[in-house]
């Protein structure tokens, strides 16, 4: 089993419109609710892929009861109400613009405590844990390093999938996987990778103090992987048009999909597998979904590329 954290969810809202025109009244072709937020669309992603997912988290009683009628969950009850997310989804070329709320605060003084005791207890039984997506107000930004020094201690392979200062300690976790965009990455380091090599340069530090692995997803460019053994590049030869909200989200559940099962990872096969299960996301209008006919036709054609390690100084 693979489990998923997901501490700020959200109902996703998609709206659908011919084609968006700031400051215009639009009238909406249809209208899709569903559950949301990172680490439940990684849940999603994987149960398509064959991985049995469950989601924990923070949320309230109404969010987690819905939530049950479609993935295993295991909530905190800590949130007066689970905010929602706006995707407006233009059907003429495919452009999708998002609205993000902040997300309620939470007021239990021992959520923190209860969610990380919740993770610890199903660590003997999990092949993988996925921390992924934005933290409520009244949550300390080291509860995800705090969650992952955890999991790694049992030998359970770790992703953290968020940012600011989350992302800034749980780069200090030894062991642990990083996946931050090209923004998040400049907000970690202080760089400014515009090439592939670049991000090898802005990543490697992470990885002589200790993080296992940074995968850096890079939109229509692909994603890099960066690793004490070596680096990598990945990219589809041409990028597929659509609504990229989400495509992160699937290039994690084909990550952890792999580390689940793999003690020695080959990482070009799971950058291959990454990026086209990425783009796969990217054509369907909801974030959570994947085509899986058109994964298996574009694995293929994606070409992975070896890059140089920057040459470590002597001591």
């Amino acid at each position: 089993m693979i489990l998923t954290v997901t501490m700020n969810p959200a109902y996703d809202m998609t709206y659908r419109v011919e084609r968006f025109e700031r400051g215009q009244a639009h009238r909406v072709r249809s209208v899709e609710q569903r559950i949301g937020g990172r680490g439940i669309n990684v849940t999603r992603v994987l149960n398509q892929l064959g991985k049995y997912s469950r989601a924990t988290g923070f949320s309230d009683h109404a969010f987690a009861a819905v939530a049950e009628l479609e993935m295993p969950v295991d909530f905190v009850h800590a949130l007066p109400w689970v905010r929602r997310t706006v995707v407006i989804s233009e059907s003429e070329d495919g452009t999708a613009t998002a609205l993000w709320e902040p997300g309620a605060r939470v007021s239990n003084p021992h959520a923190a405590e209860q969610l990380a005791v919740r993770v610890a207890g199903l660590l003997p039984d999990i092949d993988g844990l996925v921390i992924s997506g934005s933290l409520p107000a009244g949550i300390a930004p080291s509860l995800p390093a705090e969650i992952a020094r955890t999991a790694i201690a049992a030998e359970v392979p770790t992703i953290c999938d968020v940012d600011g200062e989350a992302l800034r300690l749980a780069a200090q976790v030894p062991g642990i996987v990083l996946m931050p965009n090209s923004d998040e990455l400049r907000r970690l380091t202080g760089a400014e990778p515009h090439t592939a090599a670049d991000v090898v340069t802005a990543a490697f530090p992470l990885i002589d103090r200790g993080v296992r692995a940074v995968i850096v997803t890079r939109g229509a460019e692909g994603v890099v992987t960066v690793t004490a053994g070596g680096a990598w590049s990945a990219v589809l030869p041409e990028p597929l048009a659509g609504n990229p909200i989400g495509a992160g989200d699937s290039a994690t559940a084909a990550v952890i999909a792999a580390l689940s099962t793999e003690t020695t990872p080959n990482w070009p096969a799971i950058l291959t597998d990454t990026v086209a299960t990425s783009a796969s996301s990217v054509v369907i209008p909801v974030a959570g979904e994947i085509d899986r006919g058109l994964r298996a036709r574009i694995a293929p054609t994606v070409r992975v590329e070896p890059l140089d390690l920057p040459t470590r100084a002597k001591p």
